[in-house]
Formats: C-alpha cells, sequence, structure tokens
C-alpha cells in the first residue's frame, strides 16, 4: 500500500486480507517496529506483542483456528490524530476445531504511520470464544 494510504484504507484492506486467509499480505501491512496489544488477554496469552516477526508468528496459523465468512458490522472513526481511527466492528465464521459459529465484537484503537500499522490496540473478549468450547482466539499461545 502506497505512504499516503489512509488509515480507514489501509484498515479497510486488511479485513480483505483477513477473509482471503492471506496472512502474509496482512503482515506486510504492518512497520517493522509495529506493536500489537490485546488488554483483555487471559493469564497465559500474549498481552503485547513487539515487531513484525512477533505478529506474523502470533498470526500465522490463525486461518486454522478461525475460518472468518464476514465483518459485517465495521464502524471506522476517525480521531482528532489524522494517524488513528478507532474501530467497531463484528467478526463472524466459525470455529475450525469444532465448527461452532465464531461471532466476536471487536473495538481497535489503530495508529497508521508511513502507510503501515504502527500500533494496534486490539479490545477483543477472550471470553466469547472460550465459551464456544474452542481452545483458540487467535493465540498461538
Amino acid at each position: 500500500m502506497p505512504a499516503n494510504t489512509s488509515p480507514a484504507d489501509l484498515y479497510r484492506h486488511s479485513l480483505r486480507l483477513l477473509l482471503d486467509k492471506n496472512i502474509p499480505a496482512w503482515v506486510d501491512l504492518w512497520a517493522q517496529d509495529g506493536i500489537l496489544e490485546f488488554p483483555f488477554a487471559p493469564q497465559g496469552w500474549p498481552g503485547r506483542l513487539e515487531g513484525k516477526e512477533s505478529i506474523a508468528a502470533y498470526m500465522r496459523h490463525y486461518p486454522d483456528h478461525i475460518d472468518l465468512h464476514d465483518f459485517p458490522d465495521v464502524l471506522i472513526h476517525q480521531t482528532t490524530a489524522p494517524e488513528t481511527i478507532v474501530v467497531e466492528m463484528r467478526g463472524v465464521g466459525r470455529l475450525m476445531e469444532n465448527g461452532k459459529p465464531f461471532n466476536m465484537t471487536y473495538i481497535a484503537v489503530v495508529t497508521v504511520q508511513g502507510g503501515r500499522f504502527a500500533t494496534y490496540r486490539d479490545y477483543w473478549n477472550p471470553l466469547g470464544v472460550h465459551e464456544s468450547g474452542a481452545d483458540f482466539a487467535g493465540s498461538t499461545r
């Protein structure tokens, strides 16, 4: 993506890559020193990933655990800082482990620099996946 890509456009593109299960291309949207945080991560799960390599390792097996079908509700809010957006969204699909439905709401605070994700705080609820009987929600634990 060009360096002048807006944060909202970069984010929408990243969702398309997740739906296409193109994790390497999704990781390529990150800055080398990007930071991915999970403020609600349960004990034993990563709460902070630093650097593109850590993010790639974390996401490598994501499609083996969650088969995303759609992001039907995506609201992107601009902030007073042009490089930062707040995203409300819902992801739906199925859990590969047991075939049960996956339906998760998220709030993310995302900062983009030079056309790449610099920081991404993902406020997802790990209890929603745990209650479905799955042992995975994007974590490599």
